[in-house]
């Protein structure tokens, strides 16, 4: 995140987005602060090596921050009233393939301690980097997915299918046709080894 304040600022002004949700901030600290463009950053990390989490917020929303919940450097919620809705943003990063599975466990209790934590009839909306593949085509799984996804079903990807039929949820970029280019955010280098 370190230099990339105003590169984000810009972006959000450019695609008129108004809350945005950041993961692998590498920011160390539980705080906020103003960036370019009248967006402020409400972010959690520990470690300004890895990790960290965050929620930017356009200006005319900061004023409708209620609460802001760093449940760790991977899961944090921020409620806010907007016109007399509540709306709870879930800003969440899960760990990456070859972490302990231990490490993934406790990251998808807490994201379901937070989703249960929001009484029924709010808002919410979760901007995550959930790593794992969600694999090709929907058989079986058609109430949480599209048909239009990309490789094979790894271990990241079934709790991503999981933890959405356990909240009735849906994987929403998976219902839209993408160009193969978009459907894929992470390659290896040519000259790494998966």
């Amino acid at each position: 995140m370190t230099g990339k304040g105003r590169e984000l600022a810009n972006m959000m002004e450019r695609r008129k987005v108004d809350i945005l949700c950041v993961q692998e901030t590498k920011w160390k600290g539980s705080k906020a602060r103003w960036i370019r463009g009248g967006f402020k950053l409400f972010y959690h990390g520990v470690n300004r090596r890895r990790n960290g989490i965050g929620v930017i917020l356009k200006k005319q929303y900061v004023k409708s921050v209620l609460e802001v919940k760093r449940v760790s450097d991977r899961v944090m919620i921020v409620k806010l009233e907007i016109g007399g809705v509540m709306m709870n943003v879930v800003s969440a990063y899960a760990p990456q393939v070859g972490r302990a599975m231990a490490e993934k466990e406790d990251f998808w209790s807490k994201l379901d301690e937070v989703m249960n934590s929001v009484p029924k009839g709010q808002k919410m909306v979760i901007g995550a980097d959930f790593n794992g593949h969600v694999g090709e085509g929907n058989s079986r799984d058609e109430e949480v997915m599209g048909r239009y996804c990309v490789k094979e079903r790894n271990e990241g990807g079934q709790m991503i299918v999981d933890f959405a039929k356990r909240m009735d949820m849906a994987v929403v970029n998976m219902y839209f046709k993408k160009r193969e280019e978009h459907r894929v955010t992470y390659r290896l280098h040519p000259m790494e080894k998966s």
